[in-house]
């Protein structure tokens, strides 16, 4: 968990907490039926004591209740974003994010609007499977936190998510490089081609270029196509010129096993 949401959820806990001391509501249990109308003060204190015990399910339903209940009561606005972040503590993704756009269509004014669009972010980025499964979450991700960053630039929340971006986009890369990998590995170079080249064209700023650049040679050498393997030897020459990869893809131009030259260009504009 991220530990500005953590800072967060405490504050506002904490926050709320001292509110309910301060005009005097009691803190009691109850284990009357949950359906039962019963006091906002009631169902507040109890959903902030089970956050505290970390029965998070528990402090969802609570929360809920209390907007459930007293919809006009100046607790049913904090309880919404709080049965949000209980969502979240319990991994509960889809409720927190359903919760989450509900507030910040219902609040587009509130306070903690930039903690419910950063929230709803990392509920995405905590879905993010590995490179081998589907990325559609991995592009929801990317989306959620670019608007935190473009809303909120000078919030608490968007460094984190400016992060967070880069390594959505790395991870992005990464997925095409791997059916790109998949295309090349069973001899299908056009279509690992049209991979390696999203990966060089959308996600330059990537840790995956120089792979990509080195697998274009090998593709475009597979096809008997030299003119265009020797482009992108040329650009990952110029570009990456103390990759391993830049070595290998040197190896397949000359058949030379030693280090290439140090210039940054022109070393292939003689080969054929």
């Amino acid at each position: 968990m991220s530990k500005l949401v953590a800072a967060r959820g405490r504050s506002i806990v904490a926050g709320l907490a001292l509110s309910v001391a301060a005009v005097g509501l009691s803190a009691c249990g109850s284990d009357d039926d949950k359906y039962v109308e019963q006091p906002v003060e009631q169902l507040y204190n109890r959903g902030l004591d089970e956050l505290g015990s970390q029965e998070y399910k528990k402090a969802a339903k609570d929360f809920e209740e209390v907007d459930r209940q007293h919809p006009y009561s100046v607790w049913a606005t904090k309880a919404q974003i709080m049965a949000a972040f209980a969502y979240y503590q319990s991994n509960k993704y889809d409720e927190a994010i359903i919760a989450l756009d509900r507030f910040i269509q219902l609040h587009p004014g509130h306070r903690d609007l930039p903690y419910a669009y950063y929230l709803k972010a990392l509920c995405f980025y905590e879905q993010i499977s590995d490179v081998g499964r589907d990325q559609r979450v991995t592009q929801q991700a990317l989306d959620a936190l670019a608007e935190v960053v473009k809303r909120f630039p000078e919030s608490p929340y968007a460094r984190d998510a400016r992060l967070k971006v880069e390594l959505c986009i790395d991870h992005l890369a990464g997925k095409e490089m791997a059916v790109g990998r998949y295309y090349q590995t069973n001899q299908q170079y056009v279509g690992a081609i049209n991979r390696y080249r999203v990966v060089i064209e959308r996600y330059q700023t990537t840790t995956h270029v120089p792979e990509a650049l080195h697998r274009l040679v090998e593709s475009y050498l597979s096809l008997g196509v030299k003119s265009e393997a020797q482009e992108a030897a040329a650009v990952l020459g110029y570009n990456f010129p103390g990759s391993e990869w830049y070595q290998d893809s040197y190896f397949l131009m000359t058949g030379e096993g030693t280090r290439p030259p140090d210039e940054k260009r022109g070393w292939f504009s003689s080969i054929f």
